[in-house]
């Protein structure tokens, strides 16, 4: 696996627990850490959204590992 997908795993992780903190406790990690609509959070938000597309080629390379072959 290469490094750029391990990468966009881990943001996609982040972001899924930062949403869940969200949806359960209505504590939002990001905007705590690094204040509300701060420029830095809304880069992490931006690199979350992005490594969430990126990890649809994911998708495209476990399809490829799994097909069976008759």
């Amino acid at each position: 696996m290469r490094v750029i997908h391990w990468i966009a795993l881990i943001l996609v992780i982040v972001g899924a627990l930062n949403w869940g903190m969200v949806g359960f406790f209505n504590i939002n990690i990001v905007d705590a850490i690094f204040g509300r609509g701060s420029a830095i959070a809304r880069i992490i938000y931006a690199l979350v959204g992005l490594s969430g597309l990126w990890c649809f080629s994911l998708f495209k390379m476990l399809a490829c590992c799994n097909i069976k072959k008759s």
